[in-house]
């Protein structure tokens, strides 16, 4: 069973809180936390907006498309994500916006660290998302140092890697699962986060799905002021497999749903190769070789 946690009482170091953590990274590569900084107003809020920009015309999103960007900020239509090479495109809408550096700062010239662009509509949008984006920040920046306490790292040994984070937050919107659709599409295929955690809000409506040790699929819900917690890649080969990336999916259902994921990742020159390997794999060539490998319009032939 997916581990359901008081996030107050991880950061206080209580004992069972530590011991359910353990079993969330390594066992099932997902957990469920709550009484967090962010409310269940607070998700509302986000989660509605984004709604209000992807119900607009789709002339007026494309105003800000990435796909006229060499980068993932802004609108992606349908299908401008394959997440898996052997399934067809993703069948939802997102909307990309991350950290932006000092243009004068070297980390400006990355693609992963492009500039944001922001709709006319809703007003407030720009606002209510950095906003939301600030404080998940917060949120996954806890759940890091937890992670190091239970890992007996030094409590702080993630913070100063977080500085400059390439940290994206998503809004998705998956529409309801079309009458055509078949064995091969889905809201979003199976796959593994490429990154270090991903802080999940949704609209309460179903659909995730994470496969367990023995090939099931099992449903994965919170409720209303809960957050998904699932880790990626880059967290589960920097600690050398102590916290496992677990495969997950969305097939899509007869209602519409709307998930907003902060993907909470490093400094772009960051080295999350093994603890102790003596080697170097710096986060941000990790990271944009699997957005490349992702992103219709940045795929190379």
């Amino acid at each position: 069973m997916i581990s359901k946690i008081d996030l107050q009482a991880l950061i206080a170091n209580d004992a069972g809180a530590k011991r359910d953590l353990l079993a969330g990274i390594q066992e099932y590569g997902f957990l469920i936390v709550h009484n967090t900084s962010l409310s269940a107003t607070d998700v509302v809020q986000v989660t509605d907006r984004y709604r209000q920009f992807f119900h607009l015309p789709e002339a007026e999103k494309a105003h800000v498309s990435m796909a006229k960007t060499g980068s993932n900020r802004g609108w992606g239509a349908s299908s401008s994500e394959q997440v898996d090479p052997n399934a067809n495109p993703d069948y939802k809408e997102v909307f990309d916006s991350g950290y932006v550096p000092s243009p004068t700062h070297p980390y400006a010239a990355h693609s992963v660290y492009a500039p944001n662009q922001w709709p006319e509509r809703p007003a407030d949008f720009e606002r209510v998302i950095k906003n939301y984006y600030a404080a998940a920040m917060r949120v996954a920046m806890d759940v890091l140092r937890a992670i190091a306490d239970a890992l007996d790292l030094d409590r702080d040994y993630f913070t100063d890697k977080f500085s400059h984070p390439m940290a994206l937050l998503r809004g998705n919107y998956y529409p309801a699962r079309p009458y055509w659709a078949g064995d091969k599409d889905f809201g979003i295929a199976a796959h593994t986060d490429y990154g270090c955690v991903t802080l999940l809000a949704t609209d309460g409506v179903g659909g995730l799905e994470a496969q367990s040790r023995d090939g099931q699929w099992v449903s994965v819900v919170a409720e209303s002021g809960e957050f998904i917690i699932n880790f990626g890649e880059m967290l589960q080969m920097w600690t050398d497999g102590a916290v496992r990336a677990t495969p997950h999916r969305v097939r899509g259902s007869d209602q519409e749903r709307i998930s907003v994921p902060l993907f909470f990742n490093p400094n772009y020159d960051t080295n999350v190769a093994p603890l102790g390997a003596g080697k170097r794999i710096h986060a941000g060539d990790h990271l944009t070789k699997r957005f490349e490998e992702t992103y219709v319009h940045l795929m190379t032939a």
